[in-house]
């Protein structure tokens, strides 16, 4: 089966094309960072207006790259929520015009279970039961996977999400966005036990990241003046830790609860280095395995849209042409 995935849920516009549902035949990217980085975060409207620019030539490119035929594509992918509305409507409106025109199904996706689905697409693949944190710019979750499309919420973020958190004090230090990546270019020079920042919420498998980033505003406040540029790297490293601790420490004890021998970390910021390292490290101490798709399968793309939709394609699901756009979508129930 041959799977055209559409991925447009923020602010990259994105194609791939799946076969059956582990091969990646082809998957590109057309990102707006550099657009948005002069308003240190994404502009909807901004973002809606560059994938109406940008989708026609990335699907072309994706059929191109994959050596295919339009008319040889079994089926369409295409997230529908969470995300922005406007720039969803754009993957989701041209995802309906191309299967009408192809005469073939489509399935409207949920953006973390592509996420999670992005593991299915790894050398090896997590065996179910397993325990997934999806961590992003808007979600911190921790979930029990029994299966794609059979899982319950474990946890979630009460306030900011993780890359949320990242972004505002990278803000609050005016050292550049994406926050996330340049937090962790400065850490890594620097020491991470240089301040004490919080970890909330020590008990609970939910997250809570609002404080962390006040903490940090409280100390720029405390100190009357800016960190000095020698001193950005120790900060920033700390703020990093603080986040990793908890996103690490909240998920290795759920998989322990639940008593499963897999973890899979997915998710914009399942990208940070260091997230990685402590992931690893910490399962090999309990003895559990760890799934952390390469960087570019944690960022948003649509690889992971067409491994979801495969899977829903399979079992014979089929969008109606009135299907809409939702901007919360928290979990998929199926019938």
């Amino acid at each position: 089966m041959l799977v055209l995935g559409i991925e447009s849920s923020c602010d990259e516009t994105a194609a791939a094309v799946i076969q059956d549902g582990r091969i990646i035949l082809s998957n590109v990217i057309a990102s707006q960072i550099q657009i948005h980085s002069r308003y240190g975060g994404v502009v909807p409207e901004i973002a809606s207006r560059k994938h109406i620019e940008a989708i026609s030539a990335v699907t072309l490119q994706a059929l191109e790259n994959a050596a295919i035929q339009p008319s040889w594509i079994d089926g369409i992918g295409v997230t529908m929520g969470p995300g922005l509305v406007g720039s969803l409507l754009v993957g989701l409106s041209f995802a309906k015009g191309l299967a009408l025109s192809l005469n073939v199904p489509y399935v409207g996706v949920n953006h973390l279970e592509g996420h999670v689905a992005a593991s299915s697409l790894m050398d090896t693949s997590p065996e179910f039961p397993f325990v997934s944190l999806v961590v992003s710019g808007g979600h911190s979750n921790i979930y029990l996977y029994r299966g794609f499309g059979d899982y319950d919420l474990l946890g979630q973020t009460k306030d900011d999400a993780a890359g949320e958190a990242f972004d505002k004090a990278a803000r609050l230090l005016n050292i550049g966005y994406p926050g996330g990546v340049v937090i962790e270019q400065l850490g890594r020079s620097g020491n991470k036990d240089r301040w004490t920042f919080p970890r909330a919420m020590r008990e609970r498998l939910d997250f809570s990241f609002s404080g962390l980033k006040t903490s940090l505003l409280i100390e720029i406040k405390k100190r009357g003046k800016p960190f000095a540029d020698d001193e950005i790297p120790d900060v920033a490293s700390s703020f990093q830790e603080a986040i990793v601790d908890v996103l690490v420490d909240k998920t290795m004890r759920a998989a322990q609860e639940h008593d499963v021998a897999g973890v899979v970390v997915c998710g914009g910021v399942a990208s940070n280095g260091r997230l990685r390292e402590r992931f690893n490290e910490s399962a090999a101490l309990i003895g559990l395995k760890v799934f952390i798709p390469p960087a570019v399968l944690c960022t948003d793309n649509a690889a992971m849209i067409g491994a979801a939709a495969y899977n829903l394609l399979e079992k014979g699901f089929k969008a109606p042409w009135d299907l809409n756009a939702v901007s919360r979508w928290p979990r998929q129930d199926r019938t």
